[in-house]
């Protein structure tokens, strides 16, 4: 899959619609992703945003988890909760589920930025403190998670 790429500040009203910038929609289309399928995030108060094809890849990997194992179905019980089938209508506008609002507690202002092959609804405020707080180290996470790739190898 084709990378997601942009970082929108968008804002969303009162019954929980985003309207998606133009740009963002376009990426979407030339991709042709309709339908996502919307979630908690694991790590942090966000909502993740699922192209369904890959979502299906995702869900093919964890129905392999052993369900006689009490932390697989722990887990499963956790990463799945609130999980709902979205997409973008015809004006270009995503339904955020109410619960899910809450639960990133999302207000009027929002952020939706891309993550590779997903995108992260944040609140606005929530996440420029987390892009505040995690700058400093950001360097050392980078070594850390970057440092060892080899990028001449294909």
């Amino acid at each position: 899959m084709q990378p997601l790429n942009g970082t929108y500040y968008c804002k969303m009203d009162s019954k929980g619609r985003i309207m998606l910038p133009a740009e963002l929609r376009k990426q979407l289309s030339d991709l042709q992703m309709t339908d996502f399928v919307l979630k908690r995030a694991v790590f942090h108060d966000n909502l993740e945003m699922h192209p369904k094809n890959e979502w299906d890849k995702l869900m093919e990997k964890l129905n392999k988890l052993n369900r006689f194992k009490k932390k697989n179905i722990d887990f499963l019980t956790r990463f799945l909760a609130g999980v709902r089938n979205v997409n973008i209508d015809s004006t270009g506008r995503l339904q955020i589920p109410k619960d899910l609002v809450n639960a990133a507690e999302l207000k009027k202002e929002v952020v939706i930025a891309s993550a590779i092959n997903i995108l992260q609804i944040w609140d606005k405020d929530s996440y420029e403190a987390f892009l505040q707080e995690s700058a400093q180290d950001f360097s050392g996470l980078a070594e850390e998670v970057m440092g060892d790739i080899d990028f001449d190898d294909e």
